[in-house]
């Protein structure tokens, strides 16, 4: 899987995957934390005879440079807005995994006339996702929240941890995560496995992607660290919300917040399945993906 680039109006250069058929209907992926296009390999394999298929690197992501330091999750999709413009895509279908359904939702509310219907898998909440101040047992002091981002760079169990890893490329560290929070199902195949493990490594942007997290808000009230823009309301489109019932990463209870607060959705549980359904089973998420789209 070749990765192909393309320089954005803000200087930054986005690395992507294109797969599948040309003149048929284009389906853009949007892949969460630790991650890149190359997690969603399994995936563009079986959809690529049905689809045209973008899947990006976001900013500081991947291949792609990290110039400016993101603000927000929205600074990323504006890049995957201003991607569509460039690659002169008009229509489209949205798939966003984990962090990139947050994304996703923001797209599909700036850009209702263009996103067609909408993917979210295993995605966080329309409200964002907590990141808790901790005890001194490191146990999350549940409503207590960081007041800034210097702050919860120092979190010992969710944020420096990570950063550390990463900082240290130490690599072994990061499969136990993956292994113990992301795939509690299945496992990727050896070949797989050091395929996604090494671009997750190349990731430069942690603390500012976990800040962004804790600070998304599309609902018109506080989250406890930010007051939302109430621009969930902008999303007009289908959407279909998959939850693997082994989840561990994102609850229940953060997909049933934005389901209930969308006009037109499905939800769907994927039964003995946790956080990654791109690994625990493509060929089902796939079939569903397909009558959804149909």
């Amino acid at each position: 899987m070749k990765k192909k680039w393309i320089d954005l109006g803000n200087k930054e250069r986005i690395y992507y995957l294109e797969e599948g058929i040309d003149n048929s209907e284009t389906l853009i992926l949007i892949h969460g934390n630790m991650s890149s296009s190359v997690h969603y390999k399994n995936l563009i394999n079986i959809l690529k005879d049905q689809y045209h298929i973008y899947a990006l690197d976001l900013r500081g992501f991947g291949d792609s440079t990290y110039h400016t330091p993101i603000d927000s999750l929205e600074d990323f999709s504006d890049d995957v807005i201003n991607f569509t413009e460039l690659m002169g895509i008009s229509k489209y279908y949205l798939a966003g995994w984990s962090t990139g359904g947050a994304i996703a939702l923001k797209i599909a509310a700036k850009r209702n006339n263009d996103v067609q219907k909408l993917i979210l898998i295993e995605s966080c909440s329309y409200r964002g996702y907590p990141i808790f101040k901790k005890d001194a047992l490191g146990q999350p002091l549940i409503g207590e929240y960081y007041s800034n981002k210097e702050e919860m760079a120092k979190d010992p169990v969710q944020v420096l941890p990570m950063e550390l890893c990463f900082k240290n490329n130490d690599i072994a560290t990061m499969k136990y995560i993956w292994d113990a929070v992301i795939y509690t199902v299945n496992k990727p195949s050896p070949e797989d496995d050091s395929l996604f493990l090494n671009e997750t490594m190349k990731q430069r942007n942690i603390v500012d992607v976990d800040w962004g997290l804790t600070t998304f808000n599309m609902s018109n009230f506080s989250n406890g660290v930010t007051l939302g823009d109430n621009s969930i309301k902008d999303v007009k489109c289908p959407v279909i919300s998959f939850w693997g019932d082994k989840d561990i990463t994102v609850l229940e209870y953060m997909i049933d917040e934005t389901v209930e607060a969308l006009i037109n959705v499905e939800k769907v549980i994927l039964e003995d399945c946790g956080h990654s359904p791109l690994v625990d089973c493509p060929e089902l998420l796939s079939n569903k993906i397909i009558k959804f789209l149909q």
